[in-house]
């Protein structure tokens, strides 16, 4: 479930951040193109997460 909302997340965010940055630079919104950013970046930081080691629970990493 938590991947889910992380994509879910990413999507929402790529298309705000592809949206004011279109209108502060004067360019047009694509929906397709903030749609794979967005989904992209949502892999890329579930990637991350799964690949930083996670400490143990008397404080050292395995």
């Amino acid at each position: 479930m938590k991947y889910i909302a992380t994509l879910f997340w990413g999507f929402c965010l790529g298309q705000v951040v592809n949206y004011i940055g279109g209108s502060l630079t004067g360019g047009s919104f694509s929906f397709t193109t903030a749609t794979v950013i967005g989904l992209l970046s949502g892999v890329l930081v579930i990637l991350l997460s799964n690949a930083v080691p996670k400490p143990s629970q008397d404080g050292h990493q395995s």
